[in-house]
């Protein structure tokens, strides 16, 4: 899967670099519904003493994505503030990123549409896996609430986005010839009841 810290950066407006995001550090500034920058400010955490080290992989991964979101609301034209951000601009946000994919994806005239493992490289486009999204939208969900943003104002909940996420899950699907089913989970094996004893 692609992850936000492997993204090259050939387009990228020379302010917003996403391979320096991962180690960049964290402003320890508050959200402000009235400035017209985002700023972003570490989550409150048990131990004042954690150091980025010691976060698991999740957080990590998790603290990097929300500084190149931050990044990229910076860097848009006009520069937004996080409390102006809507779905329409995660979206957006979704759309940019394909650039930095790393997933062949088929068009239906291509003879390898369908195709999970195709035999030849074709001209199609590379995008963002819809499993990276997904995962990356989780985890930008769960840091816009970590940093005080209220659950029902969470552009990364929006509709919109569900509904795009489904969009891109279905058409690589079949352009990958990949199932995204959900696996069905496993029930414990139930005993066989013994026939009932007939009383005569």
């Amino acid at each position: 899967m692609d992850s936000l810290q492997n993204f090259e950066t050939p387009n990228f407006p020379a302010s917003l670099s996403m391979s320096t995001l991962s180690s960049a550090p964290t402003n320890n500034t508050n959200l402000s519904p009235a400035s017209d920058t985002v700023s972003f400010s570490s989550p409150p955490s048990s131990s004042s003493s954690t150091s980025p080290s010691t976060l698991s992989r999740y957080e990590n991964q998790k603290r990097r994505d929300w500084n190149t979101f931050g990044q990229y609301l910076r860097n848009h034209r006009p520069p937004l503030s996080l409390s102006r951000c809507s779905g329409a601009h995660v979206l957006e946000f979704l759309r940019y990123l394909d650039q930095f994919g790393k997933t062949k994806v088929h068009t239906p005239l291509c003879p390898f549409f369908g195709h999970p493992n195709p035999p030849a490289p074709c001209p199609c486009p590379l995008r963002q896996a819809w499993g990276s999204l997904d995962a990356l939208i989780g985890r930008l969900r769960a840091a816009f609430e970590e940093h005080g943003g209220k659950p029902e104002a969470n552009p990364f909940g929006a509709r919109a986005v569900r509904l795009y996420l489904r969009e891109v899950r279905d058409s690589q699907s079949k352009a990958r010839g990949i199932s995204y089913e959900k696996k069905k989970r496993k029930r414990p094996p139930q005993l066989p009841q013994p026939p009932p004893s007939s009383t005569t």
